[in-house]
């Protein structure tokens, strides 16, 4: 096991992604008293250890520590809860709720499509958990399948939105100098490709890619290179399959509106 900050082990990598390695943890046996906000001793946590660069990077580091307070008051029932942040040499992660279960891209990658009606409701659920991080102030910036967590609760699927804040935390003015760009392309929203302010309507364009992506089994702009998913984004209009009921159809397409301004809030979209 490999120590990480004063309070945690790291005991074995769950996933890689773009700005990091997600790990199965343990918090220490002699955490002390001033750990209590991540738990019980010895008890086993989820920790996403932030890629060296953005570690090394001084913009991302502040950022890390103005937004601590917001990322641990943020809990949902469909949120994974952020328990502590590491913030030592130069290591920065997230503590979190271990959630056993897969994320929503390898459920519909291994399972397929979902029904029309599962399909919203879970969306609706992804909505309601958006509603509360807007009323906080926190823009998710990457929703997909990937960070939608699948926990099961009474022999049903329960969707846990994880990554809150990372993206926001990525995008430091140190990434856009090199041009980096943060995001994933077949998910993002037009003025994300632009480079205009991101609102919290970026997330309902996600949520939007992701209801289609939950019914038919992939996202409506997909395949090329990233420039030219980021080119249909701007410039296509989603086509409709036959296997998608009217009124399913139109809150996808108002959710994938190229207008901001025209897309539900997330509080519509809970109903």
């Amino acid at each position: 096991m490999r120590p990480i900050g004063s309070k945690y082990l790291l005991e074995e990598p769950l996933g890689r992604g773009a700005t990091g390695t997600v790990w199965r943890a343990r918090q220490r046996e002699t955490a002390g008293a001033e750990a209590a906000v991540a738990g019980q001793p010895g008890e086993t946590v989820a920790i996403k250890v932030l890629k060296e660069e953005l570690a090394n990077d001084p913009d991302i580091v502040m950022r890390f520590l103005r937004e601590r307070s917001v990322l641990l008051r943020l809990t949902h029932p469909n949120i994974v809860r952020t328990r502590d942040l590491v913030v030592e040499g130069d290591v920065l992660a997230l503590v979190m709720d271990l959630v056993e279960g897969p994320d929503l891209h390898r459920y519909i990658r291994e399972s397929g499509p979902l029904t029309p009606v599962a399909a919203a409701l879970l969306t609706a659920q992804i909505a309601d958990a958006l509603a509360a991080s807007h009323a906080d102030g926190v823009v998710h910036r990457d929703l997909k399948p990937a960070n939608v967590l699948l926990a099961e609760q009474n022999g049903q699927m329960h969707p846990m939105l994880t990554d809150f804040g990372i993206a926001r935390l990525a995008d430091s003015p140190g990434l856009t100098r090199t041009h980096e760009f943060v995001g994933t392309p077949a998910y993002v929203a037009p003025e994300s490709a632009e480079g205009r302010p991101q609102t919290s309507a970026v997330d309902i364009y996600g949520a939007g890619i992701l209801l289609y992506e939950l019914v038919t089994g992939r996202p409506p702009f997909a395949g090329g290179t990233a420039l030219e998913v980021l080119h249909r984004h701007l410039s296509e209009e989603p086509r409709r399959p036959s296997t998608v009921p009217g009124p399913l159809w139109t809150v996808i397409e108002r959710c994938l509106s190229k207008d901001p301004d025209r897309r539900p809030s997330a509080v519509n979209l809970a109903r």
